[in-house]
């Protein structure tokens, strides 16, 4: 990718919403505060606003409204505004006193014409014009109770969240996951019998449910628009079936064949859809300590790849777990230090043993800038080392503040190599190791019978043995690699086994760790006799032991162990939560 072209793309998109935001009360999505958090950060919001009686809101129908003091304000929205995201901005503007209010959506005003079923040919009349934006300005005004406030509804395209210049990722469509062979026979359910689909090869937009063509769409919609500020024209490749379809949804979206004929620059899309490759996403063979870090430290509450780093040790407060909630934790993204950016790139690009002496290198030389009493070490490097250099800066709000980003990039360093999961690291990269070399020489259930013995209840595992959820992505592991498997009476016998003594673990968990919540929540909350809200807010033991819950644990586990047939409900790991990488060059 264009490193300037990709980096200008969200920071121009930024400026523009900047432009609108002084001295206002101002609501994001989850999405569009990703965006901002890597592409210019909330302080640059901050100083747009300028104002100290105007603050940043979550966009939610229990968002607190804006008081007589706060006229104005700016809702920043990843999203279609239709549906749910009209009523909350509805409810939002009606118990506030605004006078002045301005909608920004991440969505092109052509899909907006598409969501509300106008007809191609009737929309292509329309270039030019936003009647569905003008509609909602109208009712803007009408909420505020007076028809001569001002509303505005504008599009501007914030797609990315761009962690590196020859990274970005797209928040807003991190749930959206490619189709798998069960899903034909979902899209079958709705199709007359002459018309059904014999396999995913077959499936085109015609088939999708709206639902999903809409969200590939406003996906569609971003990519346009990142094109046309690179000024290119692009030509599309796919390996994927939803991959596949959104290329052919791309060539053929109306502003960008009208965008391809005056472009001067030509570019090449490839889009992969994640599925192919889910060894890579469960597999610990990655030697980058910026994996690491975003797979053992505890997600950023709202974001999809950032990590909160805990900040307690530069503090006067001593590290204990009362204090911790008291000092707002640390990030990755750190787009106003030019160092920290620095940093940050080097550890993307570099193995974990150059990495982490990168780390190093960074400390000595702010302490040195600093004056700090340093005392230099050579040889291996150790959390114990960074820590005394961390140390020289604690308490000391000058270093600290001319070198913040940096000490929480060094804190994250510490605090994964601490980490009890780093240690088992090197364990489960000999263990699937040893997996590929037995999946080589023996039957797939041997490799099962090999797994039994690390099935271990709470109360009989040690720190060195394996959880359900590590056994869950182990088991992923092994069938991706395996390939295609004929099924006869040892596997069959050897996968029961495996079904049965994961679901007699689960159930006998007395409490589950967030990745099993995610991947069971939603399921139980299907099953009778189970609240909804308890499996939502942490499900418990006693609602594993409710008549059938073990069946359907047993379910959970064979889908692990046919990837292929399955939607994982989660982010395995990483940065692997996205739907597909795209690749462009020209």
């Amino acid at each position: 990718m264009s490193i300037p072209g990709v980096l200008s793309f969200t920071q121009q998109a930024w400026e523009q919403v900047l432009a609108k935001v002084k001295r206002a009360v101002v609501y994001l999505d989850a999405a569009s505060a990703e965006s901002l958090h890597w592409g210019c950060g909330s302080s640059r919001l901050l100083e747009a606003v300028g104002s100290p009686a105007c603050y940043l809101r979550e966009f939610e129908p229990a968002a607190v409204g804006g008081g007589a003091d706060q006229p104005k304000a700016v809702f920043v929205l990843s999203c279609l505004l239709k549906g749910r995201t009209v009523e909350t901005l509805r409810d939002i503007i009606c118990r506030s006193h605004f006078q002045y209010c301005v909608v920004v959506t991440a969505v092109n005003h052509a899909v907006h014409l598409t969501a509300n079923h106008v007809p191609a040919a009737a929309a292509a009349e329309l270039e030019g014009q936003q009647p569905v934006f003008e509609q909602l300005e109208e009712k803007l005004c009408e909420w505020m109770g007076n028809m001569n406030y001002t509303a505005e509804v504008l599009h501007i395209p914030l797609l990315l969240a761009p962690v590196a210049p020859h990274l970005a990722l797209t928040p807003a469509f991190a749930s959206l996951f490619p189709l798998l062979p069960q899903d034909v026979h979902i899209l079958n359910g709705a199709r007359p019998d002459k018309r059904r689909l014999g396999s995913l090869s077959e499936v085109d937009a015609t088939a999708l449910t709206p639902e999903l063509l809409l969200q590939i769409r406003c996906l569609v919609s971003g990519l346009s628009s990142l094109c046309e500020h690179l000024g290119v024209r692009e030509e599309c490749f796919a390996v994927g079936s939803l991959s596949r379809i959104i290329a052919a949804d791309l060539a053929n979206f109306a502003p960008a064949k009208n965008r391809r004929k005056t472009a001067t620059g030509r570019a090449s899309v490839v889009f992969v859809d994640r599925t192919l490759d889910l060894t890579g996403a469960v597999g610990h063979h990655g030697d980058n300590l910026v994996e690491k870090i975003i797979s053992v430290l505890p997600q950023l509450p709202g974001h999809t790849n950032d990590v909160m780093v805990n900040m307690v040790e530069l503090t006067a407060l001593q590290a204990e777990e009362e204090n911790q909630n008291m000092v707002a934790p640390g990030c990755l993204a750190q787009s106003n230090d030019p160092a920290a950016k620095a940093l940050w790139e080097a550890l993307l690009n570099t193995k974990h043993k150059e990495a982490v002496m990168e780390v190093r290198r960074h400390l000595v030389e702010a302490a040195s800038r600093e004056n700090l009493p340093i005392k230099m070490s050579m040889g291996r490097v150790t959390p114990g080392q960074l820590t005394s250099y961390i140390q020289l800066f604690k308490n000391n709000l000058k270093a600290l503040g001319n070198h913040c980003g940096l000490l929480q990039l060094g804190l994250a360093t510490i605090q994964t190599l601490k980490h009890p999961q780093t240690a088992k690291w090197d364990n489960f990269l000999a263990f699937e190791r040893l997996l590929l070399q037995s999946i080589g020489e023996s039957t797939m259930s041997v490799v099962l019978n090999q797994l039994m013995p690390m099935i271990k209840p709470s109360n009989q595992r040690t720190s060195d043995d394996y959880s359900p959820g590590e056994l869950l992505v182990l088991l992923v592991y092994i069938y991706s690699v395996s390939g295609e498997l004929s099924v006869d009476k040892d596997l069959g016998e050897a996968e029961e086994k495996v079904k049965k003594a994961l679901a007699q673990v689960f159930c006998e968990e007395s409490e589950l760790s967030p990745l099993l919540q995610k991947i069971t929540g939603e399921c139980l909350t299907k099953i009778e006799g189970i609240n909804a809200t308890d499996a939502e807010t942490g499900l418990k033991i006693k609602a594993f032991r409710e008549e059938g819950v073990a069946v359907f644990l047993m379910g959970v586990v064979s889908n692990f162990m046919r990837p292929d047939e399955c939607q994982p409900l989660f982010k395995i790991r990483g940065f692997y939560s996205s739907l597909f990488f795209v690749h462009l060059w020209w």
